[in-house]
């Protein structure tokens, strides 16, 4: 039987039904962008990746159910996962080329190889100002409020229970507006008391709410650590942070800060594997 190989991989988390869900596709060559798109909507997971191999290094895009993205963290992981223990079990680097972000690697941590560590560069992020609309969308009022990509917001609760019971109306998250460009996103998170000693075994916690591109909730995202990182760096001191997302799934991400780049770990199980029948 004849089709594209598909996989589906749990990204940070090292247990099967937790973690995000991944679709990750092989391809021989690429395919048109319509059809991708298609396929990551019928794939119906927050991200799908595609990537094809090149010499040394793969080349490789995420969709959304909606639309193309620019990075994806969970979906990065769960290519790397694929590679290394189904493509190339020898290799202990991967170099990801993307087509917005430059190139992204991925290698085995040395001390455990069963996680992977991915190398991303960092994203800026800018305070901001909570305005009516904000709140009434996200049912309170939040400590601080910071401004992220072109128009998403990223908002500091009260603590790690805050940001677990958090409740928005997703649907509204769209309409929220700066300067004339529409958000798509809004993300929440706080620090956590006493650490990864403490009563929620990290140091800070977060929640990623995605609607307009097409993901209601993300269930663990590493690209927008690409800014919590630094975020937290300044605010807790510390360059090595372990971050908690508390969706319903949940997961938890390894990360260090490098300066202009942030190092995102975390381990991958898999789901399931079959053949997408696309007919190519």
């Amino acid at each position: 039987m004849s089709g594209v190989p598909l996989y589906q991989v749990d990204a940070f988390s090292n247990e099967v039904l937790s973690g995000n869900p991944a679709a990750v596709m092989p391809l021989d060559r690429w395919l048109p962008e319509t059809l991708m798109q298609r396929i990551a909507a019928e794939n119906s997971v927050s991200e799908t990746a595609f990537f094809v191999r090149r010499e040394d290094h793969y080349e490789i895009r995420w969709f959304s159910p909606a639309m193309e993205v620019p990075l994806c963290g969970h979906a990065t992981l769960g290519s790397a996962w694929v590679i290394f223990n189904h493509l190339d079990p020898a290799a202990q680097s991967i170099t990801f080329r993307t087509r917005t972000m430059g190139d992204l690697t991925v290698r085995r941590d040395a001390a455990d190889p069963a996680r992977l560590v991915m190398d991303f560069p960092v994203t800026e992020y800018h305070p901001s100002q909570t305005f009516p609309e904000l709140e009434a969308v996200a049912g309170l009022t939040p400590q601080s409020v910071w401004a992220v990509r072109a128009a998403d917001f990223l908002l500091v609760l009260d603590g790690p229970e805050a940001v677990r019971d958090f409740a928005p109306k997703i649907d509204r998250i769209p309409t929220l507006g700066r300067n004339g460009v529409f958000s798509n996103g809004m993300m929440v998170t706080a620090a956590a008391p006493g650490g990864v000693d403490g009563p929620w075994g990290c140091d800070f916690v977060c929640r990623n709410f995605q609607p307009g591109r097409g993901v209601p909730e993300d269930p663990v995202t590493g690209s927008i650590h690409t800014f919590l990182v630094p975020f937290w760096r300044e605010r807790l001191g510390r360059d090595v942070l372990v971050s908690r997302q508390l969706s319903k799934r949940g997961g938890t991400l390894y990360c260090r800060d490098l300066g202009d780049r942030i190092e995102i770990a975390g381990y991958a199980v898999p789901f399931m594997t079959g053949l997408c029948q696309v007919g190519i």
